[in-house]
């Protein structure tokens, strides 16, 4: 580590409602190191950086900034130290620009004391070209895929002129050229002396930028390593305490051919394009693609969140109309959604809640809820899954990312899956939670399902499946078999190219 530090935290303790999220945790980070922060969902990362950043205050501790103790009341102190924060979860306002979400609270002004939108586009530009992006400061966040939103939280970090960047999960939603691209500035403002926490489950990631890994578990330091010293198995086993074997394993179910036949489904971004594939009983179907080919669209047509009139799903034989939510649940088709606080979850209602609301009715009688029963499904989801939560009671809200994402699988296992797709299902998830959803696919697919994985982390999605269908443009340009399954034949399908191996997409 540089002799001068930067950033320390000393003995930095904090406890919510029935949890203790941080215990005695100390943290060093010098001018221009870039330190990665590890260790499983739950494992307390985020409320470490969360105090730093001033959004939480510690139960006990103390911050020296530059030597000097600090009090960081809120983000603004925060902000006046040169700190800036991108978080897991996006912190943007959607129904703003580009640039008025990297100005926000700090717009330029004009002689009238009005912002001056014109000069603050200009003042956003450099920072867009910075990170390669080909998009303009006044499109609306709302027209922007999640990955393009954290690309403009990153560019906001940049406009702040930040002597420590905190990022939480940075690269979860970008494609293989954006995360390039963001090592790449990891170096540049590390060599330019800005430091850098980075947080991710991505080993490779961390390999490649990271002078020193600092891991936590339950809360408490667990170790750290040199760059030099940091194996694959040595960070797993301080993050987990535990070796994790068979980490990757294809199902080896007996597989029922078109059980599951998707035809002409049409979503809003590719109106033009339509979509048609077969998936079989007891299959992982990848979907890979660029980001903005269509795969997050798609699956919504499939689950009956945007409507079209032509397609057609058949289900063991059987035409099954799907025009809502309700008509595929009825069905057993399920989606776990890529924004899982927005789409898949009510986040200030608890764990026994979500779990039970999509089959409410089932626990009902003569109109009221049997909350026994209720809490019976919830507990047995909660150590299937083991979800990291104090009770069933507890709000969904003061969970983890990656446990809050349990939560919603565990709710439609609760049910009967006959197809489950999953959009982008570890995004944010640890290593050890990795394993568990990889086991769940597998025992789903031995035990029937049809299973629809959208992912754009490639060693997931060519790991995991049995099949990959690859998007581009709102169409499926081919199909690979497991024989065919590399990274090369997946990237020139996601480009438009056709390729020999690849597959129409039904027969």
């Amino acid at each position: 580590m540089p002799d001068q530090v930067l950033l320390e935290m000393r003995g930095i303790s904090k406890r919510f409602p029935g949890v203790k999220a941080l215990d005695n945790v100390s943290l060093k980070i010098g001018g221009g190191e870039v330190v990665a922060l590890c260790g499983e969902n739950g494992a307390g990362k985020s409320t470490l950086m969360k105090i730093v950043g001033g959004v939480y205050q510690p139960d006990a501790g103390e911050i020296l900034w530059d030597g000097r103790p600090v009090k960081i009341h809120g983000v603004a102190d925060s902000m006046k130290l040169g700190i800036a924060f991108i978080h897991q979860e996006l912190n943007v306002l959607d129904n703003l620009d580009v640039a008025a979400n990297v100005f926000l609270g700090r717009e330029p002004k004009n002689a009238l004391g009005l912002i001056d939108e014109k000069k603050m586009r200009a003042d956003t530009e450099p920072y867009l070209k910075r990170l390669g992006l080909q998009i303009s400061a006044r499109t609306r966040l709302d027209r922007l895929s999640i990955a393009h939103q954290q690309m403009v939280e990153i560019a906001k970090a940049l406009s702040l002129n930040a002597r420590l960047i905190i990022m939480d999960e940075p690269t979860s939603s970008l494609t293989l050229s954006e995360t390039k691209r963001l090592l790449e500035l990891v170096r540049e403002l590390s060599g330019q002396g800005v430091s850098i926490i980075y947080i991710s489950h991505r080993l490779g990631e961390i390999d490649e930028c990271a002078n020193r890994i600092v891991v936590l578990r339950d809360g408490k330091n667990a170790g750290e390593a040199s760059h030099e010293e940091a194996t694959h198995d040595k960070l797993v086993n301080l993050m987990v305490g535990r070796e994790i074997t068979n980490f990757y394993v294809k199902s080896d179910a007996p597989q029922t051919p078109g059980f599951f036949k998707v035809r002409n489904a049409v979503s809003p971004l590719y109106p033009k394009k339509s979509v048609s594939f077969d998936a079989a009983r007891g299959e992982i179907l990848g979907f890979a693609g660029l980001v903005g080919a269509g795969r997050s669209e798609m699956a919504k047509t499939i689950a009956g969140l945007d409507a079209c009139r032509t397609k057609e799903i058949f289900l063991d034989g059987k035409l099954i109309p799907i025009n809502t939510p309700r008509n595929a649940i009825d069905q057993g088709i399920y989606l776990i959604p890529e924004n899982r606080r927005t789409e898949g979850l009510v986040i200030e209602m608890s764990v026994r809640e979500n779990v039970s609301l999509p089959s409410l009715l089932s626990f009902s009688r003569l109109g009221l809820i049997q909350r026994r029963q209720e809490e019976q499904a919830a507990r047995q989801q909660v150590d299937s899954l083991r979800i990291k939560t104090p009770d069933v009671e507890t709000r969904v809200l003061n969970l983890s990312g990656g446990t809050q994402q349990k939560v919603v699988l565990g709710k439609w296992l609760a049910m009967k899956p006959r197809v489950m797709i999953f959009d982008e299902p570890t995004r944010g998830i640890d290593v050890g939670a990795k394993a568990e959803i990889y086991r769940i696919m597998r025992e789903l697919a031995q035990n029937g399902a049809v299973i629809l994985m959208i992912s754009s982390d490639m060693e997931e999605v060519l790991n995991v499946s049995d099949r990959i269908a690859v998007m581009h443009e709102g169409e499926i340009a081919g199909i690979l078999g497991r024989d065919d399954c590399n990274e090369q034949n997946v990237m020139q399908l996601a480009v438009g190219k056709r390729i020999a191996v690849a597959k129409p997409a039904f027969e």
